[in-house]
């Protein structure tokens, strides 16, 4: 009798092991507008300088499991070249003065070293992109030798743009130039190895030449990925050249916010007018951190106060992909200096790594909350405080494009954005949402005809699935 429990307890184990992974299956994303493996990741900006005590990348590769543990799935690596010498900013100046795009800076190490950085992040299941600097070359670069590669003042100085003393601006009505400039881009792509490009200041290149670079680059490299320091021209840039752009403005829309500068009606305004300004397939790159805004306006918990993790878990779930800057998961709270030695905090235990860790999960085993075109749209929902962001992204309220059923998903966020504590009142908008759903941290909430009141802390969340996401 003992063993026929025991054969009857394992068969029904193997049976719910056999039906989870079935259901985390049944919906497989496919190649779209994007490579397939683009729609459900999080993408990390690796600062090489400060992420350790070393700043090369022999002890960055140590910290790859974490990251990969974390679920990062995009590491794109600052510029790495060697830096120019010639009006140097700082000690070590700036990564995007670059002096030579075909070889590795010594200050990180060698390039067999970086070929091992990149081999063990593939191994990990990662993808890398490099950043790439195409609008300019440090003043004492080889290319500024070359007649006509660089724009030149009436006295035949190289010409710089804004304060960036420690640049000279390239010409792109130059042929020669444009030529050696997809060389260089083929040489990491070929040789190297790298998975796509981060484009620095995208759009003061012209959009020709991105075209014309990134589509003969996907001829022999179609699941390339490539994402624009730009949203001015979004459109335009991530009509054929590029996947990803910007999110800059619903950035600073989210300073204001969390300064108490502007509301939720503000954020609503944004939406209606990026859905009509921007193609729909584009992705967004939302992010709360950066290496401009942390190193020159301050880190997220100077910008937004106690709304920091409020405003990163916002990143998860509206439209676009989120994006994790160094130090962010490691509870890091300082500016880091740009041009010289400074190491990221590193906190013991720190609430961040969890916290991206959670957002991670729960947003790679709900299909509704992928980049487009393969996430559900964003719809509104109706509550009685003006101060909560509730917001759905559903497939069960149109026409379901998957073949099959467990491909219907649904996901609320109740947001808090204010510094009060909110009590609001939610009633969902048609029966086929009703049921239990699990909050983002295991409670099951079951949501029926009649209205559910939730409790909300002041700068808290809450993100509603009904599905499961703790197998």
């Amino acid at each position: 009798m003992k063993n026929t429990r025991l054969f009857l307890l394992f068969s029904l184990a193997v049976l719910l092991m056999t039906a989870c992974h079935k259901q985390e299956q049944c919906c497989p994303v496919e190649a779209g507008r994007h490579p397939a493996w683009a729609y459900n990741t999080t993408i990390y900006e690796l600062n090489t300088r400060q992420l350790t005590e070393l700043g090369t990348f022999s002890a960055a590769e140590q910290l790859l499991p974490e990251l990969r543990e974390c679920g990062i799935d995009i590491i794109w690596v600052m510029p790495c070249q060697p830096i120019g010498k010639l009006t140097r900013k700082g000690t070590l100046g700036s990564y995007y003065s670059i002096i030579d795009y075909c070889q590795i800076n010594p200050e990180f190490g060698t390039r067999d070293d970086f070929e091992h950085f990149l081999k063990k992040a593939h191994d990990l299941g990662f993808k890398v992109i490099l950043d790439w600097v195409a609008n300019h070359t440090a003043p004492d670069s080889e290319w500024t030798k070359n007649e006509g590669w660089h724009y030149r003042d009436s006295l035949g100085n190289l010409m710089v743009q804004y304060d960036w003393t420690d640049i000279s601006k390239l010409n792109y009505d130059n042929q020669d130039m444009r030529q050696a400039m997809k060389e260089a881009m083929h040489w990491w792509m070929d040789s190297i190895g790298i998975d796509g490009f981060r484009c620095d200041v995208a759009g003061e290149v012209p959009t020709d030449f991105w075209n014309d670079a990134m589509g003969e680059l996907r001829q022999s490299h179609p699941d390339m990925f490539t994402l624009a320091e730009d949203e001015a021209k979004a459109d335009e840039l991530t009509e054929s050249a590029f996947d990803m752009y910007y999110g800059w403005e619903l950035h600073h829309l989210m300073n204001d916010v969390a300064q108490s500068k502007k509301t939720v009606q503000d954020l609503w305004n944004y939406f209606a007018k990026a859905d009509t300004t921007i193609r729909k397939d584009a992705i967004r790159m939302n992010f709360t951190s950066n290496h401009d805004e942390n190193s020159w306006n301050g880190t997220e918990y100077e910008r937004m106060g106690d709304a920091a993790h409020l405003m990163a878990a916002f990143t998860y779930f509206v439209p676009g992909m989120p994006m994790i800057y160094t130090g962010q998961p490691s509870g890091n709270h300082h500016r880091l200096e740009f041009f010289e030695k400074d190491l990221i905090d590193r906190v013991e235990g720190a609430p961040e790594y969890n916290m991206y860790k959670e957002l991670n999960a729960f947003r790679k085993a709900n299909p509704a909350l992928y980049s487009p075109e393969k996430g559900a749209p964003m719809v509104r929902l109706t509550t009685d405080n003006e101060a909560i962001f509730a917001a759905m992204r559903t497939t069960k309220c149109k026409d379901n494009k998957c073949d099959k059923q467990c491909c219907d998903n649904t996901v609320i966020a109740l947001m808090n954005m204010s510094d009060k504590e909110q009590i609001v009142t939610l009633s969902l908008p048609c029966q086929s949402l009703y049921g239990d759903y699990t909050d983002i941290h295991g409670t099951v909430i079951s949501m029926s005809e009649t209205p559910t009141d939730f409790t909300i802390p002041a700068w808290s969340y809450m993100l509603l699935s009904d599905r499961r996401t703790d197998r």
